[in-house]
């Protein structure tokens, strides 16, 4: 027995099966925002499985390309590429090579795919440098103006090769007005830039600094990248970005960030991407293998979280995953 209450408002109906569930759902992820980064180095034949990181490998320029493919055959048609196993210098002067390996992956890439591939480039001297940093150092410090030069030729040798979006991460003040700049009076007006806009300083990037080989020498990169505390001046620095002439807006990472890049959404009308970055990755492959989580609903659920707080483009190391066992 069981009275019947005087409730008008009774939101479960909108969630009693799954076909009204999808119907009223107010956000979806779908391939189309999925950017997979993928790690390429110098040589032939290489095929480096990162331990830090379940699944994803370095890979010479030979063995890059096959595995793309195989990504564009399930739909998975952008990129992020990262450099790694370059010379280090002082002044990183590997790092905008025309025949360092990120530049000649660009150019095989564009060749055998075309269009049918969208490739962003990092573009970050950290890899690079003998030191670690995502700049000229000076006096143990980080000098800015300096440090914006080799990021605009690294940027510009991307663009020659062919990437289609450049996308700096190092957080040095004006880079993007000066990169805008440079690629404009080269003549390649059309190359977008992603900005790496809101980038903290956080804990959550160790799995990456393995996979990259670019863990500071000495010091840590607090005074470049974002304070975690503050999330005002993170709207400060999307902004600026905003104003200097940027394409997308990133926030990196994602997970921690959500509140930021809801903020974020509120200020601009330019896409925003977010990256669910090597710490988070890792923390779910590791707790899957322990049985602790359901692998692919958490991946999902964290997904639907980052579109949820205003992001449209969503890069994650789970992306081949997601796609090849059917999660999307």
């Amino acid at each position: 027995m069981h009275n019947e209450m005087d409730i008008i408002r009774r939101p479960r109906r909108n969630r009693k099966t799954p076909l009204v569930r999808n119907l009223v759902a107010e956000n979806r992820v779908h391939r189309d925002q999925l950017v997979e980064p993928l790690f390429v180095v110098p040589g032939q034949g290489i095929v480096h499985p990162i331990k830090a990181m379940p699944g994803i490998a370095h890979r010479s320029v030979d063995q890059l390309l096959p595995y793309v493919e195989g990504g564009l055959k399930k739909g998975l048609n952008k990129i992020l590429l990262f450099g790694a196993g370059e010379s280090k210098t002082p002044y990183a002067e590997s790092s905008s090579h025309p025949e360092n390996a990120v530049n000649r992956a660009i150019r095989y890439l564009k060749q055998s795919f075309g269009d049918d591939i969208w490739v962003i480039t990092d573009v970050c001297v950290c890899a690079y440098t003998d030191h670690g940093h995502c700049g000229v150092l000076e006096n143990n410090r980080v000098v800015n103006d300096p440090s914006i030069e080799l990021l605009t030729q690294m940027a510009l040798s991307h663009a020659r090769a062919g990437a289609d979006v450049v996308a700096p991460s190092d957080m040095m003040d004006g880079r993007i007005s000066a990169m805008r700049s440079v690629l404009d009076h080269h003549g390649l007006e059309e190359t977008g830039i992603m900005s790496y806009a809101i980038k903290f300083a956080s804990a959550y990037y160790g799995p990456f600094r393995e996979a990259a080989d670019s863990s500071p020498q000495q010091g840590d990169r607090k005074s470049y990248q974002m304070d975690y505390r503050n999330g005002r001046e993170a709207m400060l620095e999307g902004m600026l970005d905003d104003q200097e002439g940027a394409d997308v807006l990133m926030v990196k990472p994602a997970l921690a960030y959500l509140d930021v890049i809801k903020d974020l959404r509120s200020r601009t009308l330019l896409p925003i991407a977010c990256y669910n970055v090597s710490g988070e990755y890792a923390m779910v492959k590791a707790a899957a293998e322990r049985g602790f989580i359901q692998e692919d609903a958490v991946v999902i659920e964290t997904l639907h979280a980052f579109v949820r707080a205003g992001a449209s483009i969503l890069i994650s190391y789970h992306c081949r995953d997601a796609v090849e066992k059917g999660w999307i």
